[in-house]
């Protein structure tokens, strides 16, 4: 059973957790819950637009290659997005009645432009665009929930100092979590569940909802003291405190999504039903809209709620590369959504239009200050080193970022083999035109996520467990060179695993291996559990530096060969 919700604790977790003041009014009138409207005379309405981005990822310069290309409404494949050509986007789609939101991981995972300075031009930035209210994501919390508050409030960075621009003073937008908790006291809100904005004369309140997964797909020690509790309840308990506040115009923002056919164009509604799915059906009817992130897929979708009514449910690709807006009327008299008034269109961040001046010199003024440590060249290569998997699922560039992990954590962690998650590889490495020079920025580009590199001891017993949790879980970790083994593909999960070897010496099982991974790994990231089982935790240097020695090491350095993983029948 849902504990019967106070309106004052409620109040007083938001201002504890958050200092972020609720808008509170008097309880509206009576009327329809969900679609708004009344027998006889036709209410009075007023009209509001939300303008939504999701999953921005500080993606300040236009994104390049397939990232910077999405289906546009013809089916045709444009270039897409940049900060200068989204805010020239959003000033052609606003009006006086205008809202911007968004549905999280606006930071994390970003360029080098934006990562050098822990994320902060891409906050200030969103801030310029008028962000108004954004759900967490789970790469809001990639530096750990403390670092997400001092991004949040402000304060210059603990470690590192300020940056070129000064002491920072905080987001300019609320950050949401309905669903982010406190272990020790779960009733406490991590994260402001909820905000009211009053747009156009009415109030509208906007729920945020992290992906409730989070805990194995960032890093343990960041959040050790949080709980992300499943999102319809958290959601549900949200809405009644809203209502419980006279607001019944409702908008969830959640970052959780579904995937769809790949080439749909970016109105359609072609999902794989999935995570959001199960949210955007589950929610409480007097949720009016749900808009969503994560997947990085683009859809216009309509649900029923559990009352049988129809709800919009929206996603807007990634790297800002799309827009969603959103026109609906809400019901003076009720303050609450007319439902069948709802509009949704994704726009396509189109390179067609003028940049916005101030916008583009606000990312050059960040350019500038990073361009030294980018273009710093760490070494060569000799052809492409890609992500593409072999047969086997191991991909030359894992391969290779393996061998540099295991080379910078054998002295000191005293490691045997090194595993590579493959969703910690985010780019290619290209020959390019410039005789396979590799720059500081590009490597960064590579692993942009500043994890740890540790090493733990696993027995061989543990570690065949861990290379079968990769068919459970189903990413293949790349492996260094020193270890191989053989994959049956017709063996069931489980027991697909044999003839492991290090240094082409048998595996036994109550041998003592010492594995270096990043810290994520190492946490039980990715569903590896087993990896938590480990002992004797030793930590090291950060993974992008060990990625930079090995190219100062090495270099010219060749793509790998994906050998190290024997497929058999």
């Amino acid at each position: 059973m849902t504990p019967r919700l106070n309106k004052r604790l409620v109040l007083a977790a938001l201002a504890a957790a958050t200092g972020v003041a609720v808008a509170v009014g008097p309880p509206a009138a009576a009327g329809q819950s969900g679609a708004s409207g009344t027998a006889g005379r036709p209410a009075k309405t007023v009209p509001v637009r939300l303008i939504a981005v999701n999953d921005f990822h500080g993606n300040l310069e236009p994104p390049t290659g397939s990232s910077g290309r999405i289906v546009d409404e013809t089916g045709t494949t444009v270039d897409a997005g940049g900060a200068a050509y989204m805010a020239t986007h959003i000033k052609q789609m606003a009006d006086a009645n205008t809202t911007l939101v968004a549905a999280g991981d606006l930071i994390g995972a970003t360029p080098l432009i934006s990562a050098a300075y822990h994320d902060e031009p891409t906050v200030e930035l969103l801030g310029k665009l008028g962000l108004e209210v954004s759900a967490v994501g789970n790469h809001e919390f990639d530096e750990g929930y403390k670092e997400l508050l001092r991004i949040m409030k402000g304060g210059c960075h603990p470690v590192d100092g300020c940056s070129p621009a000064g002491k920072w003073r905080g987001a300019e937008y609320d950050y949401l979590g309905a669903n982010v908790r406190f272990k020790k006291a779960p009733e406490v809100p991590a994260i402001a569940p909820f905000s009211v904005k009053r747009i156009n004369g009415v109030k509208v309140g906007f729920i945020g909802l992290v992906t409730a997964t989070t805990p194995s797909i960032v890093t343990a020690e960041g959040i050790k003291d949080l709980t992300f509790v499943e999102e319809v309840a958290a959601a549900n308990r949200a809405s009644k405190a809203l209502r419980a506040l006279g607001v019944k115009a409702q908008v969830v923002l959640v970052h959780e999504g579904d995937q769809i056919n790949a080439g749909q164009s970016p109105d359609a509604c072609s999902v794989v039903p999935g995570a959001g799915s199960r949210i955007a059906q589950g929610v409480t009817p007097e949720i009016d809209l749900v808009i969503m992130g994560h997947s990085h897929q683009a859809y216009i979708c309509k649900v029923k709620d559990p009352a049988g009514q129809d709800r919009y449910v929206t996603q807007g690709s990634s790297f800002g590369r799309v827009l969603t807006q959103f026109d609906f009327q809400v019901d003076k008299r009720t303050g609450d959504v007319v439902r069948s008034s709802v509009v949704a269109d994704n726009r396509v961040v189109t390179r067609n239009v003028t940049p916005d001046p101030e916008i583009a010199a606000f990312v050059q003024t960040w350019k500038d200050r990073v361009a030294e440590v980018a273009n710093r060249q760490i070494g060569t290569i000799t052809a492409d080193i890609t992500r593409t998997p072999a047969a086997s699922g191991e991909t030359p560039l894992g391969n290779l970022i393996a061998d540099a992990q295991l080379e910078a954590t054998t002295t000191g962690g005293n490691a045997q083999v090194a595993l590579m998650n493959p969703g910690g590889v985010r780019a290619d490495l290209t020959f390019g035109t410039d005789n396979g020079v590799v720059t500081y920025g590009e490597a960064f580009t590579v692993q942009p996520f500043n994890n740890l590199m540790q090493v733990v001891t696993l027995t061989g017993a543990q570690l065949d467990a861990l290379l079968e949790q990769q068919y459970q879980v189903n990413r293949v970790l790349a492996p260094s060179a020193s270890l191989t083994y053989t994959v049956s593909a017709s063996a069931a999960v489980g027991s697909k695993v044999s003839d492991i070897k290090i240094n082409g010496t048998p595996v036994t099982e109550t041998q003592q291996i010492r594995v270096a991974a990043n810290n994520f790994l190492v946490g039980g990231g990715d569903g590896f559990t087993v990896f938590t089982q480990g002992t004797d935790l030793w930590s090291g240097p950060l993974d992008i530096d060990a990625f930079v020695a090995y190219f100062g090491a090495h270099s010219p350095v060749a793509p790998p060969a994906t050998n190290r993983i024997t497929v058999a029948p």
